[in-house]
């Protein structure tokens, strides 16, 4: 007797399972990547895997490593770092520091995520680079970027600005963000934080340019960013009830489009779609047939119950199959695992759910064995072609 790949096809109503396809999103954005944290479904992805210049919203990498040195006891949130004069140098989004002055970690941090601060960025890149400059810590944000599983992220410096070569995708800033938001709890509330006067003197950047923050959505984070290469984006994110919802989008003409564009994802990944369980634990799906045991098939059931997020639009069938080799070879225990449920909703990835036995096959006996040799051998004989005489 050979083995033989075996697929049974489930039915929706077998599995209680009811879901449809959603309502595809069409952004306007050149790149896009939308996730739901809690179950890790893909919703979205337009050309998210292509390095692109991030803007402002490669400092969240900045942050990243500045967290791990609080964390870990190289810098102290209360420590005060010195403002070089290169840090002082930059332009566009800058907390107006002025070179010599020495800044608390804890209020650089703040300038950074709610002000965009480039010179705040440089004076944690200087205390923290290998060799005490700038390109030392890009080259450890490329280092420490590759090890954290961001494929498509290289850095040049540690704010965004327009540099040949500094580059990040969508997929990347998604998985750096949910990173952030799991690794430092402690931290991530500070992104919610809409203004920040670091100086009376100097009151002409204090508000967070998150254009979620406020609305009623759930949003709480993360970065904007913006030079007249990338154009417009945002990594974001939003939590409602038990579900977290993180984004990231690129290439808007104008910060209004960014803003409508943002807070329409938002919208659309929760009002769309709906955690649903659709497999219960210990609850016969289907069976495999079994060769030579004391019964000719035994019951298929996962080992907890499968819930995933569906879209809620269109209500229909969802795809299922169960595959596997066999007929299984007695005895059987319980709980081997002999099969693989996929569940293919349209749209979005496939799950694979391994399947067990749902309850001991023992070998047959010396009569069960002669029948079930003779069906076999029967089934063959029947399935060969009548000889033409």
């Amino acid at each position: 007797m050979t083995a033989l790949p075996r697929t049974l096809l489930a039915s929706a109503c077998a599995l209680a399972i009811m879901a449809g396809q959603a309502f595809a999103f069409d952004t306007r954005a050149q790149a896009a990547f939308v996730m739901d944290q809690t179950t890790g479904t893909v919703l979205l992805a337009k050309n998210a895997d292509e390095a692109r210049p991030p803007a402002s919203m490669s400092k969240l990498m900045t942050l990243y490593i500045a967290f791990e040195a609080v964390r870990d006891g190289r810098l102290r949130l209360d420590e005060e770092l010195r403002v070089s004069q290169h840090a002082m140098d930059y332009q566009g989004s800058t907390l107006f520091l002025k070179a010599g002055e020495r800044v608390k970690v804890e209020d650089l941090l703040r300038g950074i995520i709610v002000l965009s601060g480039n010179d705040a960025c440089v004076v944690v890149a200087e205390a923290l680079s290998p060799d005490g400059t700038e390109q030392g810590f890009a080259r450890l944000m490329t280092q420490r970027a590759q090890q954290l599983g961001m494929t498509s992220s290289t850095f040049r410096n540690s704010n965004g600005w327009p540099a040949a070569g500094h580059e990040m995708s969508m997929r990347d800033l998604v998985l750096l963000a949910r990173r952030i938001i799991e690794d430092f709890p402690e931290f991530y509330p500070m992104f919610a934080q809409d203004e920040f006067l670091f100086d009376e003197k100097e009151s002409q950047n204090r508000y967070n340019r998150n254009p979620l923050l406020g609305l009623g959505i759930g949003a709480d984070g993360l970065k904007t960013g913006h030079t007249q290469e990338a154009g417009y984006g945002l990594v974001g994110s939003a939590k409602q009830g038990e579900r977290r919802v993180i984004f990231a989008i690129t290439g808007l003409d104008s910060a209004k489009a960014r803003a409508e564009e943002s807070e329409s994802i938002v919208n659309w990944a929760f009002r769309q779609f709906a955690e649903q369980t659709i497999v219960t634990k210990d609850r016969a799906i289907a069976s495999a047939d079994v060769w030579l045991g004391a019964q000719d098939s035994v019951g298929l059931v996962a080992k907890q119950d499968v819930t995933l997020l569906l879209p809620l639009a269109t209500p229909g069938g969802l795809k299922a199959e169960v595959v596997y080799t066999g007929p299984v070879e007695a005895p059987v225990t319980q709980g081997q695992q002999l099969a693989e449920l996929i569940i293919s909703p349209d749209g979005l990835p496939e799950t694979r759910v391994p399947l067990v036995a749902e309850k001991a096959v023992e070998a047959g006996g010396f009569v069960d064995r002669v029948m079930t040799a003779g069906r076999h051998l029967l089934a063959r004989v029947q399935s060969q072609p009548e000889e033409t005489m």
